[in-house]
């Protein structure tokens, strides 16, 4: 079972902005398969300006899964129909996604859908669903980029938002 837990930073001079950052990042693993797309999406051409590493792809996967209604469902339909056939033994990479993509799949996780009598997903399942059906729905990734930006832009203006520390 794999359990997210905040990732931690030292630091001996670090300000409370990045102290509050490196709270707002969860640790996450993602299967193979869908790390190497992401990968190759971190060092391609089209992610520039800023550059977008995997805590922004990974949480971009996410946000666009979720702009669809329906998502629980896509994202159970694919975690029982594709990612149920991959062996149990597929190893995974050891990654981070901001905490409010982490909110809406813990959610997920804790939904009706995920209990019993249904099977049991973790969140490296979850996680890598969403980065799986963004690359079935467009190889090149742009959509994820895009996605990439408007959360930026959303974190930027929650972080304005929100009372002094």
């Amino acid at each position: 079972m794999f359990i997210a837990t905040p990732m931690t930073r030292q630091h001996n001079t670090a300000s409370s902005s990045k102290e509050s950052e490196a709270h707002d990042v969860i640790e996450t693993r993602l299967w193979l398969e869908e790390h190497d797309w992401l990968y190759r999406l971190l060092r391609s051409e089209e992610n520039v300006s800023p550059t977008f590493r995997f805590p922004d792809l990974i949480s971009a996967s996410v946000s666009l899964v979720f702009t669809h209604q329906d998502a629980p469902c896509r994202i159970f339909q694919f975690l029982g129909t594709e990612l149920v056939l991959r062996s149990p033994e597929t190893p995974r990479r050891r990654e981070s996604m901001w905490r409010h993509q982490y909110q809406l799949l813990l959610d997920l996780q804790r939904s009706p859908a995920n209990r019993h009598p249904n099977p049991k997903f973790q969140l490296d399942q979850l996680t890598t669903a969403c980065v799986a059906l963004c690359r079935a729905e467009d190889g090149s990734g742009a959509g994820v980029l895009r996605q990439a930006r408007r959360n930026m832009a959303e974190r930027s203006h929650r972080g304005r938002d929100a009372p002094p520390g």
